[in-house]
């Protein structure tokens, strides 16, 4: 795997592929009769309007991260792009793990980031268990042209007579059992008759094969599970890699996009498609899988058995935890879905694993955040700044614009008095070389205000700097004639005491401190930062309405937005997004 420190140059191979098809016209006579279905369906129907069909096929058993937006954005775009359709199916066929929960929350995702399933007049939103029932029939189908058996194996049996990568499989005992008998077991099988894990049905294809998937795959398994959808109507229910052609085929997809685990799983799928095809279910062409390197993103794990155990373990305070690679926990942190979309954009889609830098993340937010982020101030450690010649119970207005590139935003006003608050590293008792800011003897510019010079300091008994005394040069106040008179090196950003509003500030980094937190043996629990999060009390910019969803770029400190769940104007509490540059060391 290779490492990517900067963006890289966006690549698709798959919109070659499309290219190529489309010229050939390889889909060109693909039918389609409005609804998925087996080729009874689709044969006396239309040619398909859709010039491709392609589809999101998550599992509702958990929340979606970025590595998910990444297939979203290359499905839903490609399309798009080709006036295609993208389905969206929920590949519900493990009842153990699946919940409506999690339904939900991918459908508000995929349209979070502004996609749909709609075409025309269809809504393509499916599930795999719309299909149990044909899935059902296509597997006695199997059975009684001799491509599959019911094996009364156990499961570890069936491990240690699959072979290995350098020894064949062993043929299961059952292997050639009479047609009937296997027809009557599977049967008994979906009728509740036998317990989980007593046997299975298995395609028979060949235990000598080189592709150890391809040693008679298990294509349904005995599970007494209650299903989310269908209750207790099946006590089988079908593997993924059998279940995963099916549905593509009935739902009539042209190109099935997979990340790079799927492709040693590509000859059966093709197996699948091609016997169901001689049976008469389906018709050429038939759906094609190709597969694209998944997102590996530095600092980052999107295990869902790991994201799962940082909820249950209350490592994070939930599946939308800001600190967590889940779109929800990205929205709540402030990220756009532009931004996202970028991101996706820059890293493009290739064969070739590689691992994409965090920092490629933060920034494809900020090139979307700064040109329509209002500016605004924070002081998130506050000490107190006292003008010892301005008068007491005085004070003025200052004004700066909304958005220094967008002069139709217009300005936001402030207030300047006597007494401000100023970020604590805006001084030094002893500055270090090139220190431009606030320490004694200096003059520096309050942005948007006067020039000042500092004059003393104020400690407490442990030493810590609790106020800074400066005098200000009244000719000097920015957009007057006589603010250029006084040449200094520093600003600093300040808000009126009197008139400040208070705010809690929540700043986010990242939740590992190592870079590859899900690499080797790594016990990924004892990576975790214990500084991705800081909760401060900080003032901020008077005007400032902190209402649900609201972004500002706090000037220096980064972009930050108003929690949706927590956050009010009466009680701001902001989140920060990200800071204005990459500070990661």
């Amino acid at each position: 795997m290779t490492t990517e420190s900067t963006t890289a140059p966006v690549s698709n191979f798959l919109r070659s592929i499309i290219d190529q098809d489309l010229k050939a016209q390889r889909h060109a006579s693909k039918r389609w009769g409005g609804k998925p279905g087996p080729e009874q369906v689709h044969a006396a129907a239309d040619i398909d309007p859709a010039r491709i069909r392609t589809r999101f096929p998550p599992e509702p058993n958990g929340y979606l991260h970025i590595g998910h937006a990444k297939s979203i954005c290359l499905n839903f775009g490609l399309a798009r792009d080709y006036l295609g359709a993208c389905h969206l199916r929920f590949d519900d066929t493990n009842p153990e793990k699946e919940e409506q929960e999690y339904v939900d929350a991918i459908i508000d995702m995929v349209h979070w980031l502004g996609f749909d399933w709609n075409f025309q007049n269809e809504t393509n939103l499916y599930f795999a268990s719309d299909y149990f029932d044909d899935m059902y029939a296509f597997a006695e189908a199997l059975i009684k042209a001799g491509f599959a058996y019911v094996d009364e194996q156990s499961p570890e049996q069936m491990r240690e007579t699959r072979g290995t990568l350098k020894s064949p499989g062993t043929n299961s005992p059952w292997r050639d059992r009479p047609v009937e008998e296997s027809l009557t077991l599977l049967r008994e099988m979906r009728d509740g008759k036998h317990p989980d894990g007593s046997m299975a049905l298995r395609a028979k294809i060949d235990m000598a094969s080189p592709n150890i998937n391809m040693r008679d795959p298990v294509m349904y398994r005995i599970r007494h599970a209650e299903h989310h959808r269908t209750g207790n109507k099946w006590c089988i229910y079908p593997m993924y890699s059998w279940a995963h052609p099916v549905e593509d085929a009935l739902e009539k997809i042209t190109h099935s996009i997979c990340t790079l685990e799927f492709e040693d799983q590509r000859p059966f799928y093709n197996w699948t498609l091609e016997r169901l095809r001689d049976l008469g279910f389906l018709a050429d062409p038939l759906p094609q899988q190709y597969e694209f390197a998944r997102l590996y993103l530095s600092y980052v794990v999107t295990s869902k058995r790991k994201l799962r155990q940082l909820v249950v373990e209350n490592h994070v305070n939930g599946w939308d935890d800001p600190r967590m690679p889940t779109l929800a926990g990205l929205r709540r942190r402030g990220y756009t879905p532009e931004a996202i979309r970028l991101f996706c954009e820059r890293i493009g889609v290739s064969k070739a694993d590689s691992r994409i830098d965090y920092s490629i993340l933060e920034q494809a937010l900020r090139d979307d955040l700064d040109p329509k982020a209002p500016r605004s101030v924070a002081v998130l450690d506050p000490i107190k700044l006292i003008i010892t010649n301005y008068p007491e119970g005085q004070s003025e207005e200052c004004s700066a614009p909304a958005h220094p590139k967008d002069s139709e935003a217009g300005v936001r006003t402030f207030p300047l008095s006597r007494e401000l608050w100023i970020e604590r590293d805006d001084f030094r008792i002893e500055p270090e070389k090139k220190y431009f800011r606030l320490y004694p003897g200096n003059t520096v510019r309050l942005k948007y205000g006067y020039v000042v010079t500092c004059t003393g300091y104020k400690q407490d008994d442990n030493g810590n700097v609790t106020e800074v005394y400066v005098e200000y040069m009244p000719e000097t106040k920015s957009g007057t004639p006589g603010a250029d008179s006084v040449k200094v090196k520093g600003n600093i950003t300040w808000i009126s005491v009197p008139h400040a509003i208070p705010a809690q500030v929540r700043l986010y980094d990242r939740l590992f401190s190592d870079p590859h937190p899900d690499t080797g043996d790594k016990d990924f629990l004892a990576l975790l930062n214990p500084n991705s999060l800081t909760t401060v009390d900080a003032w901020v910019e008077p005007g400032l309405v902190a209402e649900p969803g609201a972004r500002w770029q706090f000037e220096r400190l980064g972009y930050f937005m108003a929690d949706p769940i927590e956050s009010t104007p009466e009680k701001p509490v902001l989140n920060r997004t990200a800071t204005l540059r990459d500070t990661w060391v």
